[in-house]
């Protein structure tokens, strides 16, 4: 595969430096939240992290070698194929926990429905670049697009996982709004969602119900449903100003603190390193979700400032919504700390956005084919 020389000039080296800065603290962060767990013949969530570190590189230069224009060509293709991993869940998926998530492949665990959060955007781009470049959604042109949302958002809910469900729904209407609606289809897409909002709980899981009603008045049962947030909020509050120094984290070394690896792996941070590891964390990813915004803002084609856009806004939603979680001002859903929560499906996919948004930013000197 030939590239084209300007392309590795116009190389972007912040984006992967603010990336691996991330990961470096998350891996520190993971051996402490890993610390006081006796693994036997297991492999410390650390060390696997490390695993997935190296795959997702490897994916981030496949992201950016290959030309986003032609990705985009081929975006319902991309889009169809994370669907059928979708479909194939539902055949040969592991349950775990009473969700049917994860699928083995070569020895490898995934979840697709990380990828489709990644495919879908390409998918929308491709629909806008053909039709509608520069100009706002219509409330008829909007019904291709509400497919593309709406068939692995039911796919994603039959599995059960509410968490991911809702994330696509928030990347979908940045990205529509972004892209541009006229206001009656804007206000008709509004008064749509508040009416299937009640009929929502009728679908929902009894378990997803008690995490709603948990975040709503978390002592309502403290020492059940409501466990994960109050440990949390108190893992964080503890943490003061400099926090308690690393490996000194009460709620994670004595085990308070549920799924410290995962979903409530900043917690741990902000318990050991306080408010001002914290702030620092988050102008890392600040910086990062800026970057990715200027990198839009500088591509050279329509497609390009909505690849990376989508791109970014991935990042920003992550980050956004396991930030809420852990704060107890968003009900616990179950989406990780980019670059920072364990997880393998996750770690690649934000790897392969990040390479997205490094992929429009190196071929902005580029002319078109």
């Amino acid at each position: 595969m030939k590239i084209d020389r300007r392309v590795l000039i116009n190389f972007d080296w912040i984006l992967p430096m603010l990336v691996l800065l991330l990961c470096g603290i998350g891996l520190v962060n993971l051996y402490s939240a890993g610390s006081n767990i006796d693994y036997g013949n297991v492999t410390p969530h650390y060390v696997r992290q490390l695993y997935w570190i190296g795959l997702g590189l490897v994916m981030m230069v496949v992201a950016f070698s290959i030309d986003y224009r032609l990705m985009v060509r081929y975006g319902y293709v991309l889009y169809t194929l994370s669907l059928m991993l979708l479909l194939v869940l539902f055949v040969c998926g592991e349950v775990t926990h009473g969700s049917q998530r994860w699928l083995t492949l070569g020895g490898f665990t995934m979840q697709p429905s990380e990828l489709i959060k990644l495919t879908m955007i390409i998918a929308l781009v491709k629909y806008v670049d053909d039709r509608y470049e520069g100009t706002s959604f219509g409330l008829s042109d909007l019904f291709t697009p509400f497919l593309l949302l709406l068939v692995p958002a039911l796919l994603i809910l039959k599995q059960p996982d509410l968490g991911t469900a809702f994330f696509l729904v928030l990347l979908f209407l940045s990205f529509v709004l972004f892209a541009g609606i006229r206001m009656k289809a804007f206000l008709f897409l509004c008064a749509s969602s508040l009416a299937l909002l009640p009929g929502l709980w009728f679908v929902m899981k009894d378990y997803q119900k008690e995490r709603l009603v948990m975040f709503l008045n978390p002592e309502h049962d403290p020492l059940g449903a409501g466990y994960h947030i109050i440990q949390s909020i108190i893992a964080v509050g503890s943490g003061g100003l400099i926090g308690k120094g690393y490996l000194k984290g009460t709620q994670s070394q004595l085990k308070f603190l549920p799924e410290q690896q995962t979903d409530f792996v900043f917690s741990v941070f902000a318990e050991e390193w306080g408010f001002i590891g914290v702030i620092v964390v988050l102008v890392i990813f600040l910086s990062l979700i800026l970057w990715g915004l200027n990198v839009a803002r500088r591509a050279r084609d329509y497609s390009g400032l909505l690849v990376a856009y989508g791109a970014t806004m991935i990042f920003f939603f992550f980050l956004f919504i396991n930030i809420g979680m852990i704060l107890g001002i968003l009900p616990v859903v179950g989406i990780p700390l980019p670059f920072m929560s364990y997880g393998g499906s996750s770690m690649v996919v934000l790897m392969m956005a990040a390479g997205l948004i490094m992929n429009v930013s190196m071929r902005r000197f580029v002319l078109q084919p």
